[in-house]
């Protein structure tokens, strides 16, 4: 076995927990970044759910692939599955992503896209109402506001822009109270 790539698109772009050789910035087809899953312990509460993202249907997601030694192929897999299928609302799948700076650098990547069949998967929501759930909602990871403006930073310093994302980053930095 050699070295494999995993797909980050959230908060793995930032908070990866796992070691990894080198990080390139990456092009995922057929995929794109929405809060479409709900979090009942991490951003919100069973009777308050936030929003996370994950990899939905259709379109294409800017990212980073995480180039992971063989060495560290088993721990690291172990690790993402115990962070990521907790509940079954993501599915495992490997798919080919485009590495920045590469020409013709195509690899196959290990990723996490939302289950739609979940009951955490949301569908598609209208912008204000994620704001609402976003502002409102906070669980054992801290406030949804901040999930969402730490993976905004972190899509500025690679140049990547979401539109949602980013009107979403400047309501709440418009709106600083904290969820109660």
């Amino acid at each position: 076995m050699s070295d494999f790539w995993v797909f980050g698109y959230g908060s793995l772009m930032w908070r990866p927990g796992f070691e990894f050789a080198e990080a390139v910035p990456a092009h995922l087809h057929g995929a794109r970044r929405a809060l479409c899953i709900w979090s009942h312990v991490y951003r919100g509460t069973p009777e308050r759910p936030g929003l996370v993202l994950g990899l939905d249907r259709g379109g294409s997601c800017r990212g980073l692939a995480f180039r992971v030694p063989r060495a560290e192929r088993e721990p690291v897999i172990a690790y993402l599955r115990a962070r990521e299928l907790v509940t079954d609302a993501y599915r495992e799948v490997v798919r080919p992503v485009r590495l920045g700076g590469v020409p013709g650098g195509t690899v196959p990547a290990l990723t996490y896209v939302v289950n739609r069949t979940h009951p955490q998967y949301s569908g598609p929501l209208a912008p204000a109402e994620v704001l609402g759930i976003v502002r409102g909602s906070a669980g054992i990871a801290g406030p949804n506001r901040d999930y969402v403006t730490a993976t905004v930073a972190h899509l500025r310093l690679l140049g990547i822009g979401d539109p949602l994302l980013d009107w979403l980053a400047a309501e709440l930095a418009a709106d600083p109270v904290t969820p109660g």
